[in-house]
């Protein structure tokens, strides 16, 4: 039978990340030894209080269905968090919990957008956004920024973007797949113009808060004149190392949250009751182990950038958050090896996972095809050894 599937399916791209993480794996079965540096997880396990409040949530039968937006002391938990660490003002009834700041994120886009909407997002950008916005049916209007702009578009590229169709725009800070991240001055030039189109909702997804080297988390959801467009996504998998957990919230207009409620009613309800309890633990204690944490990152960071100097051809940016480089590795388009011919990143990482025996990401699915993304929340020994390899491999590649 023809056509079994849904054409919005056959338009969608698997996520590149997912997808070369399960080919490490399937490699590593095969028995050759894979170092991963392609998912975007923390290599630190969850800390123990918030296992605890885990397992005393089971012990208390806390294993009955949740409300769908999220257990209320949890959504207060999340509402003090912003107010607390932010300054932002919201109330527990604009904030829900979903499984995963994943999720959280479709639940937004699904309430906003539809056929004829287009929706910003800045270039390089987390590989599932644009994917998302095909589900919502709208169109992706990419503005690139390049390694010479640290990553980061400028008010006049916004701008210029901007049409009657803009119905959004989404971006991450720090930023995955690259590091950057926009300071508070560089976030009121695009606030500047988000004032002037009242009908545009900014999406600013902030998963990575915690995991910056800055010392000063910055939002556009802080700029007064543009707060109420502004929808804030965050979650605990990365900040407490709770991945597993699928822990994710959203909060922002509440005509928007109480949408987002409806269609979680209706895919999911809410989420893990246990994951809740421990998402609430993490939200309400000492933030001493998530400090400890990024504090590593940051030892890390320093090292793998100052070990990748010893590899010429590429070229990479020194990242103020999040756990990842994006290095431009062009200057080894076109060499060969073996007569197989590196024609873009996509080439260059499969040949570094077979040859070098390292899982990266190629840039094109975070629209930079020029990059690929390394993520360095591996011990320092998987970071060293893996540098060493992709050295190696790359010295093999002839012209």
């Amino acid at each position: 039978m023809d056509n079994v599937l849904a054409q919005r399916i056959s338009h969608l791209k698997e996520s590149s990340t997912l997808k070369m993480a399960k080919m490490s794996r399937e490699l590593a079965a095969k028995g050759l030894d894979i170092i991963n540096l392609s998912l975007g997880e923390p290599d630190f396990d969850t800390p123990e209080h918030i296992k605890n409040a885990g397992i005393e949530a089971i012990r208390n039968n806390i294993t009955h269905y949740p409300p769908v937006a999220g257990f209320p002391d949890l959504r207060k938990a999340v509402a003090d968090k912003f107010l607390r660490e932010n300054g932002l003002n919201y109330t527990p009834n604009q904030v829900v919990v979903s499984t995963g700041a994943k999720q959280s994120i479709a639940n937004v886009l699904q309430s906003l957008l539809q056929e004829g909407d287009e929706i910003i997002i800045p270039s390089p950008f987390w590989v599932s956004y644009p994917e998302t916005v095909k589900l919502a049916e709208a169109t992706s209007v990419f503005v690139h920024a390049g390694i010479d702009q640290d990553f980061k578009i400028t008010p006049a590229q916004l701008e210029k973007a901007i049409t009657p169709k803009t119905k959004a725009f989404i971006y991450s800070n720090p930023s995955n797949p690259t590091g950057s991240f926009y300071n508070k001055d560089e976030l009121k030039g695009l606030a500047d113009v988000f004032a002037r189109h009242p009908n545009v909702y900014v999406i600013s997804d902030e998963i990575y808060e915690h995991i910056n080297y800055t010392g000063a988390h910055a939002s556009l959801a802080a700029f007064p004149e543009i707060f109420e467009r502004c929808i804030v996504i965050n979650g605990v998998s990365k900040s407490f190392a709770m991945t597993g957990w699928r822990i994710g919230y959203a909060t922002g207009p509440q005509e928007i949250m109480s949408a987002c409620e409806k269609i979680q009613g209706q895919v999911t309800s809410g989420a893990s009751s246990i994951s809740q309890k421990a998402a609430f633990a993490a939200l309400t204690s000492s933030m001493e182990p998530t400090h400890k944490m990024a504090a590593a990152f940051l030892e890390r960071r320093n090292f793998i950038v100052e070990r990748l100097k010893s590899i010429p051809g590429m070229v990479t940016n020194m990242p103020e958050g999040a756990f990842y480089l994006f290095p431009e590795v062009s200057h080894y388009f076109g060499k060969q090896f073996e007569g197989h011919i590196i024609s873009n990143s996509d080439d260059l990482s499969m040949y570094l996972l077979e040859h070098g025996h390292v899982s990266l990401v190629s840039g094109t699915g975070f629209g930079a095809p020029g990059h690929i993304r390394i993520s360095f929340a591996a011990s320092k020994e998987n970071i060293d050894k893996p540098v060493d390899q992709i050295g190696e491999a790359l010295q093999k590649l002839k012209d």
